[in-house]
């Protein structure tokens, strides 16, 4: 069960804030359920239902701080997604930010940067398919963390790219 207040991850809408929890009987609806109201962290102003009892909805806390440091320790161990039909790499992508794993999040974003630097090599662009899930992937992973660890989000990037750069040089000089 989850508070007003807290920061809660959505496998449809990423991060999000419970504004409140409340009984609502919604369209084609039999009886009235009760529903989270989630305020996305990545749309202003909209509000999102979640039922509290669904076998369908992901919805987790986002990570302490202690856990967020861990993961991104764990980023180069973080194996990119296996693809081996291209029809149904979409379908991958979307099912991976469904959820609510940010080990997924990772594994996206190490599979479309792998992607991208190869497609650059021969020429090519990326795909609308690919930047789109890379940068949907980029906003949930770090907007989570920037939560977790009270920085603001546009820094997440190069504090990651740090600690693995510190991480390895450490492990380097051992």
């Amino acid at each position: 069960m989850f508070h007003a207040g807290e920061y809660v991850v959505d496998g449809f809408s990423g991060i999000c804030k419970v504004e409140e929890m409340k009984e609502l009987c919604m369209p084609g609806g039999v009886k009235a359920r009760k529903y989270y109201a989630l305020i996305p962290l990545q749309s202003d102003g909209s509000v999102v239902y979640s039922p509290v009892e669904s076998d369908k909805a992901a919805i987790r806390r986002v990570m302490t701080a202690e856990e967020a440091e861990s993961l991104i320790d764990s980023i180069p161990d973080i194996e990119p997604l296996e693809i081996t039909n291209d029809k149904y790499r979409e379908e991958q992508y979307k099912s991976a930010m469904k959820t609510c794993d940010s080990r997924e999040w990772i594994r996206i974003i190490k599979t479309l940067w792998l992607r991208g630097k190869e497609r650059s090599r021969k020429g090519k662009q990326s795909t609308s398919v690919d930047s789109r899930y890379l940068k949907a992937a980029e906003d949930y992973l770090y907007t989570e963390l920037s939560v977790a660890l009270g920085k603001e989000k546009e820094s997440m990037e190069a504090y990651i790219t740090n600690r693995i750069r510190t991480m390895e040089q450490e492990s380097c000089a051992e």
